[in-house]
């Protein structure tokens, strides 16, 4: 956040945005507190699927574009302070090694912002589901993702492109805190 500020900074002070473009850019990061609020709000829902969690033993994590980031720190997090395995994977390869893994008992994270990859995250997660891999779904509002059996989701704020990292990571941290908490460890 502090370097996009930065950029926004600099980009102003060179006249290289538009003053329409940077008045955005700057609302949108200034939505931030507020939307990680919301997302703080939905803590117990989070806990909720924690619980959920407890059952597996190993995990995929799979998101695309920027938010590979998030799958990647998700997956860490897990590992870190619930001592279960995790991995994140870019959705796109997801054929390429993680895919022959899931199964019933291999559940995958997924972080699906409501961006220009989404339809392409969908058919990953078909992908998922035809090989009966539970899906536990991170969604901005407006992704058209419905709970479903062996499909949880928890809906985001709407998503704001190159900020959409920021917001992601929060419930995926939360969901690595109760998975934690709800084991013991």
């Amino acid at each position: 956040a502090a370097l996009y500020w930065l950029g926004l900074y600099l980009a102003e002070q060179k006249s290289s945005l538009d003053g329409r473009a940077l008045s955005e850019m700057k609302r949108d990061l200034l939505r931030l507190p507020a939307q990680t609020e919301e997302i703080l709000s939905h803590s117990a829902d989070i806990q909720k699927q924690a619980r959920k969690l407890c059952k597996f033993r190993s995990f995929v994590y799979m998101a695309r574009g920027i938010n590979l980031t998030c799958a990647l720190e998700g997956a860490l997090k897990l590992k870190e302070i619930s001592y279960l395995h995790a991995e994140g994977y870019p959705a796109g390869e997801l054929k390429h090694g993680p895919l022959a893994l899931v199964d019933a008992e291999m559940p995958v994270v997924t972080v699906a912002p409501n961006d220009e990859l989404l339809e392409k995250l969908k058919g990953n997660m078909e992908e998922v589901r035809a090989r009966k891999g539970e899906l536990f779904v991170f969604s901005d509002q407006g992704c058209n993702i419905q709970p479903s059996e062996g499909m949880h989701v928890i809906q985001l704020p709407e998503n704001y492109a190159v900020l959409s990292p920021i917001l992601h990571v929060i419930p995926l941290q939360l969901l690595a805190y109760h998975t934690a908490i709800a084991k013991g460890t």
